[in-house]
């Protein structure tokens, strides 16, 4: 999945990997990774199973697994052993025996190729086993729409999942399954390019209002917009349509591992599976960080909606147009009238109107795909989550301008964040959110970045409307400074909250498996951070005897260390 924040995210992608070794089954490598009525208890526990027994660090026994590994090693830079540990957990949905955030792992880009085979077989088997290895709970895998539903309407080839599913449940490694309904290609981190199904993209050339449109006529492709949510474009059928049709046939298709193997799907809502509008394109050079981004209600469906809301206010002339003083993409709030602090139309009854409707406009979205997800998935064992961005930049401002033109109504005023928890709280769904790896003071000042206080507001959020909190990181990183970060981050504790005491995130996701986090230092510190995660806030082991541990497993791996070090250097 695409990550936003072009200025720190360098490749997030899994590097095409040189080993003359290995052979991909196809030069067309596909696969990226990066989330209705009961509400959900507090506490954030509750959602994967793991039947792992805590046992001491083993010497590895490299015998016949030597030679699997080695070609992991070589592919991946991976360094293994075998070694089993275990979290005591509660079910799925239950409360879990013993604190800890559970650690699920990003699959790499090129995971499934475009030919729905699994990409490097023998390395893609040996590296899930170094996962499970070191106590990773799981991986997230993106399944894309226009991967497996390419050639025709109702026509899926479930092809390299198959396989790639089955690889996992023989590990041991629980699996969150994405829901991809966009494209992938155009954004930061997106080594490979996955367009939307080849049909879905005709009717858009026939009829370009089902793309996202700004205001200077720019067509956004990335995913089909919302405007057309419930109209029966796509052949015939509408775009939820094709959602739930596509989920229901994953369903049937994967009914065998759902709530054992596969214990989460997180829902595609937009770009960059996203609950949001593309806002902040980095295609073509469009938008720069930390620019302000644009409105993307210029398609003819979304001005059709903004034009009834407009005379149902009873200012029909508010609705032939979105804001025209509200900058361009890469414009700071205060060189636009509409974003500035003093007297900026955000902050007057028209601007109240607008950013209403824009930002109902994707909550409703949400609400529908939802809807359809939990009658899909109920009874299954599974559970639903949905990925929020976390647009950090001019934060510090009033009006909040990055995330307002993303569809977040959020300003010095106003929390646009409840209303998104409370959305999922109604559908008993998993508010995913990003950026949990990063401090304020790392970020440019000058743009009033703080991610730290955006993490706070949303796990606020997310208390009050009583829905669980999961996290990923933003960018790759591999140093100790930002795993301590996700630690601090995903034990939810605040001050000024006490009731959120016994809250802990209830999974994180890290960004992500590729040759950069099987080298051997940042192996040694991803370890240690996996067994200081499972601890829990709440353990009553020191951090000394945590990271022991942690050092014992990295040392014992250290041939195999070797072994890559040299193949990787002839």
């Amino acid at each position: 999945m695409a990550f936003n924040l072009t200025h720190q995210l360098g490749a997030l992608a899994g590097t095409p990997i040189k080993s003359g070794e290995m052979t991909a089954p196809s030069a067309e490598s596909s696969l990226s990774v990066s989330p209705p009525s009961a509400r959900m208890p507090i506490s954030m526990n509750m959602n994967y199973t793991s039947n792992r027994n805590v046992s001491p660090p083993m010497s590895p026994v490299l015998g016949s697994r030597r030679a699997d590994l080695s070609v992991a090693c070589k592919a991946f830079a991976v360094e293994t052993v075998e070694e089993q540990r275990t979290y005591k957990e509660g079910g799925i949905g239950g409360e879990k025996e013993k604190g800890g955030v559970p650690v699920f792992v990003m699959m790499p880009l090129d995971s499934v190729t475009m030919g729905n085979t699994v990409n490097r077989r023998k390395a893609m088997r040996a590296s899930l086993q170094a996962l499970k290895s070191a106590g990773v709970e799981g991986i997230m895998i993106d399944v894309w729409w226009g991967l497996v539903e390419r050639e025709a309407p109702g026509a899926y080839n479930w092809g390299g999942y198959n396989e790639l599913l089955e690889m996992a449940k023989k590990v041991g490694l629980k699996v969150q399954a994405v829901m991809s309904f966009h494209q992938c290609g155009g954004n930061v981190g997106d080594s490979v390019t996955i367009p939307l199904p080849q049909w879905v993209v005709e009717e858009v050339d026939k009829d370009p209002d089902l793309a996202y449109t700004d205001q200077w006529g720019r067509r956004n492709h990335e995913y089909i917009s919302l405007g057309a949510d419930t109209l029966p474009v796509l052949k015939g059928r509408t775009p939820v349509q094709c959602y739930s049709d596509f989920m229901r046939a994953f369903r049937d298709n994967f009914k065998h591992l759902l709530g054992d193997t596969i214990v989460e799907i997180q829902v595609g809502m937009g770009p960059a599976g996203e609950l949001r509008y593309p806002s902040y394109p980095e295609q073509d050079g469009t938008w720069r960080f930390p620019g302000i981004g644009a409105f993307q209600c210029y398609d003819k469906y979304s001005l059709s909606s903004l034009k009834a809301a407009a005379e149902a206010y009873g200012k029909p002339e508010w609705g032939g147009t979105g804001p025209t003083d509200a900058g361009h993409y890469n414009n700071w709030p205060e060189d636009t009238q509409f974003f500035k602090k003093e007297d900026g139309g955000w902050n007057t009854e028209y601007g109240e109107f607008f950013l209403t409707w824009y930002s109902q406009m994707l909550l409703d979205h949400g609400e529908r795909i939802l809807s359809s997800a939990k009658s899909i998935f109920q009874d299954t064992g599974v559970k639903i989550s949905v990925k929020v961005a976390g647009i950090h930049w001019h934060y510090g401002t009033r009006s909040h301008a990055p995330e307002l033109t993303a569809g977040y109504y959020n300003t010095r005023f106003r929390d646009g964040y409840l209303p998104i928890a409370q959305m999922l709280a109604r559908h008993n769904a998993i508010f995913n959110f990003t950026c949990i790896e990063m401090r304020d003071h790392e970020q440019p000042q000058d743009a009033l970045c703080a991610p730290e206080k955006l993490v706070n507001q949303v796990a606020l959020a997310t208390l009050a409307a009583e829905v669980p909190l999961a996290g990923e990181n933003a960018l790759p990183r591999y140093d100790d400074y930002a795993h301590e970060q996700i630690l601090k981050a995903s034990a939810l504790s605040f001050d000024q909250n006490s009731e959120g005491e016994n809250r802990e995130m209830c999974a994180f996701t890290y960004l992500r498996m590729n040759p950069e986090l099987f080298k051997a230092d940042n192996w040694g510190k991803f370890v240690g951070f996996v067994k200081k995660m499972g601890e829990g806030r709440d353990s009553d082991r020191c951090r000394e005897e945590v990271e022991r541990e942690a050092e014992h497993f990295v040392h014992v791996t250290q041939p195999l260390v070797q072994e890559a070090a040299v193949a990787l250097t002839h």
